[in-house]
Order: structure tokens, then sequence, then C-alpha cells
């Protein structure tokens, strides 16, 4: 049992909940105890009850922090991906198999979703336009 971890992150929606794990104890029994509460998206760090944290424990939820971001930053990116792949999987079926009735019920929600996004996608991109032409250009 030494092989396991001193700290264990149960995920949870907005963050994690860290527990510190013993296996010292008499019964040779996996113990956790709540040390503290980290939201993902605000940075917040809450100690558990009256628990003060440790610069080491400081440490590990910094870094368990930095890295849940980069994981949950991939996964964003990944789904859009998906998103991408389902729009052209989308159109085949639209093209070769979807019957009247298919096309009445989908078609209103998926152009209303699809305007919304790329009148979001072309803003943003004349933004980004905008922006490198203002740094490109000498003052």
């Amino acid at each position: 049992m030494s092989d396991l971890p001193e700290f264990y992150f149960r995920i949870r929606e907005n963050g994690a909940v860290m527990f510190r794990v013993d296996t010292e104890n008499r019964q040779r029994r996996i113990e956790m105890s709540e040390v503290a509460v980290i939201n993902v998206r605000n940075g917040n760090i809450k100690p558990h009850g009256d628990h003060v944290l440790t610069e080491d424990e400081m440490e590990v939820i910094t870094e368990w922090l930095e890295a849940r971001r980069a994981v949950l930053a991939e996964r964003d990116l990944d789904d859009i991906h998906r998103a991408i792949d389902h729009l052209n999987l989308t159109t085949q079926w639209v093209q070769s198999r979807a019957s009247e009735e298919d096309l009445d019920n989908i078609t209103d929600r998926l152009l209303l979703a699809m305007h919304d996004l790329r009148s979001v996608l072309v803003r943003k991109k004349a933004d980004r336009v905008i922006k490198a032409q203002k740094a490109a250009r000498p003052d």
C-alpha cells in the first residue's frame, strides 16, 4: 500500500476536493481526510474546517490546478474538433439519408445554431484581423 500517493483529488464539477491519504494506522486501512476544496474556474482554495494549509500542500494544489486546467483546455479543443466532424457527418446525413420528416425536425434549430456560430466566428475573426493590422502599423 505504500505506492499510494500522499494526496487524492476527487473531481467535482468546478474543481476538486483534496484528501490526504493515510495507510499508517493500526488497521492498515486506507483513510482519507479532507484537506481542501479547490475551484478550477476562479482558483479559490478553501481549507477544510480549521485546517491550515502547509506550503507543501499549497504546492501540490497549485501543480494539480495547473495540470487540471491544461487537461480541461485540451478537452475543450478536442470537443470542438469533434463538433467539426459531427457537422461534416451531419451534412452527409442530410445529403444522403435524411427523410423529409427528419429535416422538418432539425432544420430550423440547426440553421439557428449554425447562424449563431457563424456570427460569432466572423466577429472574432474580424477582431483578430483589426488587432493584427494595428500591431503591424508603425505609429
